[in-house]
């Protein structure tokens, strides 16, 4: 695999909190990779920056040989990269349907929207071929007209990253995808996820559930108050002693529950 993306030495504070500190890693090209850490540790902060939604301080974040850190928030959607939030928050008076067609709208731009062509409209005819396909792949045909406000937790995780695939990106960055998610909606998201990066999509996902990142990332990274303590796979985690001392202060009696 080659690298897909390459953060290096980047840092953020926020007044006189350093919240990041010469962070650097890479992703390869069909990854997963889980990012760890304990409440705190600079987690979000780190997909808020990649993401364009902070600004870093110092560092660097490229895309292949494209630097993006310097980007406004919508080029580095273009570049190739999507996000989902933790708690998604979705508008009361559109369908599911619109909500999806609605993200899909960057790639024209709310101008021609408002203002249609004849290849305005057909582009709006692959969006809305698009929009099913991926409601499709969701299991979320059989919400399509409903609120998108009215659906689950689970549903609405589900719902956030079919909106982050209309623009078809080469990076998905899921923020707790399986916060707050009914166990019988889980593995669903597990297969979906797994099928996406079967087809070529990379992932960094932000996650404290273990038994989800054991299933399903290749490598994890972890933070502890904003450095990174351990590069690994999932399985090595349980004998890193920097990743039990972030975890649990040195102690082992936890160690299963934890990692």
């Amino acid at each position: 695999m080659s690298a897909l993306m390459q953060v290096n030495h980047l840092s953020k504070a926020f007044g006189g909190n350093q919240v990041l500190e010469d962070v650097s890693f890479s992703l390869d090209q069909g990854e997963i990779l889980g990012l760890l850490g304990p409440n705190g540790s600079g987690k979000s902060t780190l997909l808020n920056t990649i993401s364009g939604f902070t600004p870093i301080d110092h560092g660097t974040i490229s895309i292949g040989t494209q630097r993006i850190d310097k980007l406004p928030t919508y080029q580095i959607i273009n570049s190739g990269i999507a996000r989902t939030f933790q708690l998604p928050n979705m508008p009361k008076k559109m369908s599911v349907l619109e909500v999806v067609m609605a993200a899909g709208t960057r790639s024209h731009g709310l101008f021609q929207s408002l203002f249609p062509s004849k290849r305005l409209r057909q582009v709006e005819q692959s969006d809305l071929a698009k929009a099913t396909q991926l409601l499709d792949e969701l299991l979320l045909t059989k919400v399509r007209n409903l609120p998108a406000d009215a659906l689950s937790g689970g549903q609405k995780k589900l719902l956030g990253i079919a909106c982050a695939l209309m623009g078809k990106p080469s990076v998905l960055m899921l923020d707790e995808p399986m916060a707050g998610v009914h166990p019988n909606l889980r593995q669903e998201i597990v297969e979906t996820l797994t099928r996406l990066n079967q087809n070529g999509l990379s992932l960094i996902i932000i996650e404290h559930d273990m038994h989800f990142i054991r299933e399903l990332c290749h490598r994890c990274i972890v933070l502890n108050r904003g450095t990174i303590v351990a590069n690994c796979s999932p399985q090595e985690l349980a004998h890193n002693e920097q990743v039990l001392e972030a975890y649990l202060g040195g102690g082992t009696h936890k160690l299963q529950e934890a990692v």
